[in-house]
C-alpha cells in the first residue's frame, strides 16, 4: 500500500492558560500538522511543536523541512522501518519535523494493520495518571490553581520552579498545608538551580514528599548530575539534558546521572528514537517519564501509546493538549480524573475535525 500524498500546515491551537517557566513565558500554541494519505484513503496524522531553547529548532525551520519532503511519497507503507530510518537520517537538525512525520507514519501503518498503536508497540501498562502543570507563580496563585485542578479530579501536580528557591520551598509547604496528601507533587526547575539551591530545596522539602525533581541544572552539566548524592539522584529526572539516544547512553553510564529519564518526542524526533531511549533506560534500570510541549492531541496520544509500551514507565506528564482553545483532531485517549488510557481504536485513535 503506497503513500499517495503528504500535506503539512501550521495551526495556532490557542492557549487558555498562559504560564511562566524559568526561561520563558508561553502564551501561544502553534503546531506543525502533518497528514499522510495512503492509496486506500487512510490518513495518518502527526504533529510537532519544537522548543527552540532546548533543541535549536523553531516552527519556521520545522515547516521549511516539512514542505520539501519528497522521499516518502510513493513508498510502500510496509517499508515501515526503512521509512522511519530515512526520516531520522534526512532531517538531522529538526527533531519536531522528524517527530511529526514519524508519528504520522506510525498512525498510518497501524491503521493499515487495523490495530491500536499501543497494541502494536507491545503495551505493558494499561493506564497511568498524568500530572498537570502549574507555572511559576506566587504562593497564593499556586494554591488557587491547584484547587482548580483538584476540583477537576486531578491528583498529580507538576509545579514549575527555578527562579527563587525560597519561594519554591514556600509554595511546596503551602500546597501540603492546604491539601495534605491529596496531591502527588513533582517539581520542574527547568535548569534554574545551582547545586546549593537543589541541596537546600531537597533538605527543606524532605517532609513534603516531593515525588521527583526535574532538570535542576543546565543541560550540559552532566557531571553535576553524576556527582549528586544517591538519595537526591534517585528522584532526579533529566529532561533538557536528554535529547537523543546518545545522550541517554552517556547519562545512564556509571555513575548514572539520574534515576529518571523524561522522554519527549519533540526532543528525540519521534516514537522510533524515543523507544530507543526507553530501551537504554530499561537496560540501565532507569525509570521513565514521558513528557511533552504544548501539543495537539495527535502527538500527546503518540507519547501515551509509546510510553505504555514499557514496564519501567512510571510517570506521565502529558497535559500539553488539555488547555488548548481548539485542536485539529478529537480522540486519541480517554482521560478520567487525570488517568489517561488509549481509546482502543486503530492507529492513534484520533479523528480529524
Amino acid at each position: 500500500m503506497k503513500i499517495k500524498s503528504i500535506n503539512a500546515y501550521l495551526k495556532d491551537l490557542g492557549n487558555n492558560r498562559p504560564y511562566t517557566i524559568a526561561f520563558k513565558t508561553v502564551s501561544t500554541v502553534n503546531n506543525a500538522i502533518v497528514e499522510i494519505e495512503l492509496e486506500n484513503g487512510i490518513i495518518g496524522r502527526g504533529s510537532g511543536n519544537p522548543s527552540e531553547y532546548v533543541v535549536g529548532e523553531n516552527l519556521t525551520s520545522t515547516m521549511q523541512e516539512l514542505n520539501k519532503i519528497d522521499f516518502i511519497v510513493g513508498r510502500d507503507i510496509r517499508q515501515f522501518y526503512s521509512i522511519l530510518n530515512d526520516i531520522q537520517e534526512k532531517l538531522p537538525k529538526n527533531p519536531a519535523a522528524r517527530a511529526a512525520l514519524d508519528i504520522a507514519i506510525h498512525d498510518a501503518f497501524t491503521q493499515y494493520l487495523d490495530v491500536p498503536l499501543a497494541l502494536f508497540l507491545g503495551q505493558k501498562v494499561k493506564s497511568l495518571p498524568t500530572s498537570v502543570t502549574i507555572g511559576i507563580k506566587n504562593v497564593e496563585a499556586t494554591v488557587e490553581e491547584a484547587q482548580e485542578y483538584y476540583d477537576m479530579g486531578f491528583r498529580v501536580l507538576k509545579v514549575k520552579t527555578g527562579l527563587n528557591v525560597e519561594e519554591d520551598i514556600a509554595r511546596m509547604k503551602k500546597i501540603r498545608e492546604v491539601f495534605k496528601d491529596e496531591f502527588l507533587i513533582r517539581v520542574d526547575a527547568n535548569q534554574g538551580y545551582s547545586i546549593a539551591d537543589l541541596t537546600k530545596f531537597f533538605k527543606e522539602t524532605a517532609v513534603d514528599n516531593i515525588e521527583l525533581i526535574e532538570q535542576p541544572f543546565k543541560a550540559k552539566n552532566f557531571d553535576d548530575f553524576k556527582n549528586l548524592p544517591a538519595d537526591i539522584k534517585e528522584i532526579i529526572a533529566v529532561d533538557e539534558s536528554l535529547i537523543n539516544p546518545n545522550n541517554a547512553f552517556v547519562l545512564a553510564s556509571p555513575p548514572a546521572a539520574s534515576g529518571i529519564f523524561n522522554i519527549k518526542l519533540m526532543k528525540s524526533g519521534g516514537i522510533y528514537p524515543g523507544r530507543q531511549i526507553a530501551t537504554i533506560a530499561q537496560a540501565s534500570n532507569t525509570t521513565l517519564m514521558w513528557g511533552c510541549n504544548d501539543e495537539s492531541a495527535i502527538s500527546i496520544s503518540a507519547a501515551l501509546h509509546a510510553g505504555l509500551g514499557f514496564a519501567n514507565t512510571k510517570y506521565l506528564d502529558l497535559d500539553g493538549s488539555l488547555d488548548l482553545i481548539e485542536d485539529v483532531v478529537s480522540g486519541g485517549f480517554d482521560i478520567k480524573d487525570g488517568w489517561m488510557t488509549p481509546t482502543g481504536k486503530s492507529g492513534l485513535g484520533v479523528t480529524g475535525k
